[in-house]
């Protein structure tokens, strides 16, 4: 039963009152089951957080992959530095010349920007190099790993077209506070009610509104990957001409197994525009679904650059003042 909630909290976590009690009902059990289960999970850190997912980009902020080139003797430090910064939401070292991988958010009031900021940690990192991949385009992400072994290897997603909204202040204050890792109780939402000050039906009707606009992703859980089994993760990079990377990149995102799949700009130092983060339980599945990837699209070179340490995992915070007071003590005296 463990595998299938697993599953659910991944999904399609339900948005009510007491969510653990529909999660019973659909598993024909008990929401103390469910709920013992779930804390189970979590002490032993295959749950990482269950929270909403939003989207960076409608939310205001500028998001990019950043990679640094950074001595093994250097590394301690420049990693604690970029850490230090509150868009840097994953941190991982990887088998490249290369090696430190991470993503960083810059917020709309940002006085230094995207680059201005990726300089400061560059100088800061003692990076001998380093390059900022910003999406193109978005074919997937959606980190759902296959627990229960019975998921189809390929799916066919569904583009989903979004209005335009304008946050208002009450959706700006249940994002602020409903972000944070939820308590594993009867009713889960009953702190972000009672500090926002609203109802469950008008906290649920804006939780959905955020959804049905593609602010909110989905409300999930995200798992451990190397403690819920899956320990070779692959971020996998494929050298594709420009005019064949839409149909290719649709064509990775099928799979299942690829949680992640972008279009990024290529350099002089980087010929690699298509990216496909890649979960398997061992080296052996992993490489393997990388070669029927590869037998199914036309490249020009790829490399499967896997994670050897991990530094940061963590949910981006939004609208917090942690931003502008990590700017306050970095941006360059003029």
């Amino acid at each position: 039963m463990t595998q299938e909630i697993l599953s659910i909290l991944q999904k399609d976590f339900p948005l009510n009152k007491r969510p653990f009690l529909e999660i019973a009902k659909r598993l024909n059990t008990d929401e103390k089951t469910i709920i013992n289960i779930i804390k189970t999970q979590k002490e032993k850190n295959i749950i990482r957080q269950i929270s909403p997912i939003f989207d960076t980009k409608r939310l205001g902020y500028r998001s990019s992959l950043v990679a640094f080139k950074i001595e093994q003797k250097d590394i301690k430090e420049a990693i604690k530095f970029i850490n230090s910064h509150p868009g840097v939401s994953h941190n991982y070292e990887r088998n490249h010349s290369f090696n430190i991988w991470f993503t960083i958010a810059i917020d709309s009031d940002s006085k230094l920007g995207l680059e201005k900021t990726v300089q400061i940690l560059a100088n800061k990192a003692k990076a001998k190099d380093f390059i900022i991949l910003p999406t193109i385009k978005l074919f997937k992400i959606a980190v759902k790993l296959d627990t229960t072994g019975k998921e189809p290897t390929k799916e066919k997603l569904i583009k989903k077209e979004f209005k335009d909204i304008t946050l208002s202040p009450l959706q700006k204050e249940i994002i602020k506070y409903s972000q944070e890792d939820i308590d594993i109780t009867q009713e889960p939402f009953q702190q972000v009610i009672d500090q926002v000050g609203i109802d469950y039906e008008l906290f649920f009707k804006e939780l959905n509104t955020l959804k049905e606009s593609g602010v909110m992703r989905r409300f999930a859980a995200i798992l451990n990957h190397r403690k819920a089994g899956f320990s070779a993760n692959a971020m996998v990079v494929w050298d594709i001409d420009e005019k064949d990377a839409n149909h290719v990149g649709e064509i990775v995102a099928e799979f299942s197994q690829v949680s992640h799949c972008y279009l990024r700009p290529k350099y002089p130092n980087w010929q690699y525009n298509l990216f496909s983060m890649i979960h398997g339980k061992t080296k052996e599945q992993t490489d393997s679904l990388i070669d029927q990837i590869a037998s199914e699209i036309e490249y020009k070179d790829k490399k499967a650059l896997y994670s050897t340490r991990e530094f940061k995992k963590v949910r981006l915070k939004y609208f917090t003042p942690e931003f502008s007071k990590w700017e306050e003590v970095y941006t360059p005296i003029s």
